[in-house]
Formats: C-alpha cells, sequence, structure tokens
C-alpha cells in the first residue's frame, strides 16, 4: 500500500470512529424513549444513508445505556425509509428489560422526525454454556492471494461505485468475481465469500468492534441473490433495497482482523431474496450470522 493510499484508508477508518462517537442529548419526550443520541452520516454518492452505518450507530446508542459487561448477542431491525446523508440522525432508546442476565433495547433512528429504522438489541453477561458451531469453509486462498474489490472493478463501473468503494472503512477481497465487474456472475454457485477487514487499525473497544461488525455485516448481503437469478449489478431495470436485517454474535470480535464473510440465498419470492451470511475469524471461529430480506425487482425496459 503506497504512503497515499495508506494515508487516505486511516482516515476513512478515523471517520468510522467518528460516525461510532454520538452525542447524548439532554431532554425528556412523552414517548416511552428515555435516552436520546445524535450521530453524523458518512459520504456516500448517491446521498442516501448506508443502511450498515445506521445499524452500527443503534448498537453504540443502546449499549450506552448498559453496564460495560452486558454485551450485544442479537439485533433485529427493520429499514422504514431512506436516510438522507446531508442530516444528522437521532437515536431514541426505550429500555425495555434490564434482568439478572439479559437485556432488552428498542431503537429508533430518526430523520426530519420520521423513523428510518427501527430496531431491538438484547444484550447479556458473560456466562458459561453449552457450545458448538459450523466449521469454516476449507480450500479457499488466502487473503493476500485476492485482490482488493477496488482493484477489480477498476474504473469500469460507475463513478458512484467507485467512488463509495474509496471512502469505505475496510477492504473488501472477494474470491469469487464480482458483480460490479463484466463477467461476474456465475449461476453455478451458491455460495460467495469475501475476505474483510477494517483497512487501518482499529482498536480493542469490544462495543465499537461490535458495532463496526454490524456496520460491514451489510455489503453485499443481497448479492448472492442476484447470482441465484443469474444477474448482475448492472442489469437493466434492477431495483434493489434492503427491508430489515438480523444479526447475532456469537464471539467477541476485531474488525483489524481478516474475517471471512460466507454469503448465500436460501429463498427468493414475491419480488423479495433473502440472503444469508456467516462471518468466521481468520482462524476458523464462528463470529457472527447474518441475515437480510430485500426488495429484489426487475423492471422490464423499454
Amino acid at each position: 500500500m503506497t504512503d497515499e493510499a495508506s494515508t487516505e484508508a486511516e482516515a476513512n477508518v478515523a471517520r468510522l470512529r467518528e460516525l461510532l462517537d454520538l452525542r447524548r442529548l439532554e431532554f425528556t419526550s412523552a414517548s416511552s424513549e428515555t435516552d436520546f443520541f445524535i450521530g453524523a452520516s458518512q459520504y456516500k454518492p448517491d446521498g442516501r444513508v448506508y443502511g450498515g452505518q445506521v445499524l452500527a450507530q443503534c448498537v453504540v446508542a443502546a449499549a450506552a445505556t448498559l453496564p460495560q459487561d452486558r454485551h450485544i448477542h442479537s439485533l433485529h431491525g427493520y429499514f422504514l425509509r431512506a436516510g438522507d446523508v446531508s442530516e444528522p440522525i437521532e437515536f431514541g432508546v426505550e429500555r425495555l428489560r434490564d434482568g439478572r442476565s439479559f437485556s432488552a433495547r428498542r431503537v429508533h433512528a430518526y430523520q426530519k422526525g420520521a423513523p428510518i429504522l427501527s430496531l431491538i438489541a438484547s444484550f447479556q453477561d458473560e456466562q458459561p454454556g453449552l457450545e458448538h458451531a459450523e466449521e469454516m469453509p476449507t480450500g479457499l486462498p488466502a487473503p493476500e492471494d485476492c485482490p482488493e474489490l477496488l482493484e477489480i472493478i477498476g474504473d469500469d463501473d460507475s463513478p458512484q461505485v467507485s467512488g463509495w468503494l474509496r471512502k469505505r472503512p475496510f477492504e473488501v477481497r472477494p474470491i469469487e468475481g464480482s458483480l460490479h465487474a463484466p463477467g461476474g456472475a456465475d449461476p453455478s454457485l451458491w455460495e460467495q465469500h469475501s475476505w474483510f477487514r477494517t483497512s487501518a487499525p482499529f482498536g480493542s473497544d469490544r462495543v465499537l468492534n461490535a458495532a463496526a461488525l454490524a456496520y460491514a455485516s451489510d455489503f453485499n448481503l443481497l448479492e448472492p441473490v442476484l447470482r441465484r437469478q443469474k444477474l448482475t449489478w448492472s442489469t437493466p431495470g434492477l431495483r434493489v433495497a434492503s427491508l430489515d436485517h438480523a444479526m447475532w454474535w456469537h464471539r467477541p470480535v476485531r474488525v483489524d482482523e481478516w474475517m471471512l464473510y460466507v454469503q448465500e440465498s436460501p429463498a427468493a419470492q414475491g419480488g423479495r431474496g433473502l440472503g444469508y451470511g456467516r462471518i468466521f475469524a481468520a482462524d476458523g471461529t464462528l463470529l457472527a450470522t447474518v441475515a437480510q430480506e430485500g426488495m429484489v425487482r426487475v423492471k422490464e425496459t423499454r
């Protein structure tokens, strides 16, 4: 990596940490929400807020209402409206329950007085228990042997895509061809695999690492739907939008270490497609499981 690229990567990761540094608001509300925060949005060429960013910020907002030794293990959220990157986002947290081992929080992310995301998250104290986990696929190339996504697509894609990739705080190294690049669709593939990590050191804070993984979990999770249907991102009339997102953390994570994202699509119907993913540490430990359903339609063009 050149000095210029390294400086840009460090700036992108620093920006991610800034996005996760929410400011607490001091006011009361007639609603059941009792804790309020405000945060900014990162640049995105199409002007819409990246869904993973809002998920990550909701994780931070919810965690700020809990003791430091109670950690997130799951979230379930619905994307309700497109966000505007030029507007701040306000987060209202409702303290649903605090038990002896578990806590539940509801978080709404607001812009212009309307919710853009509604989410419930659950947190748990560290506890011993039964253990088993899926195994990581074998026989895959190492991250060092895979090209970075931006290198694959080069300038062949739209300026919006390449501009967004240059600002992302993660480097992503697909193992299969990218659907942003010509010839990237392979109908024989039922799974796709990508190595990823932050493009510069991120630090060890457990809450921020969990939130940053939520941020990255939204990367290309609906892409396996396109592969199964022999589509690419440049298919005329293609319209894709995330509807909901669910995530389960199984182990503490360090997002500045290589992780493998294994993604597939179990089903598509009714103009919707389901993406399912598993995130593994480089040593094979299953770190998280993710699912997302999205609107996937191909509008007839003339």
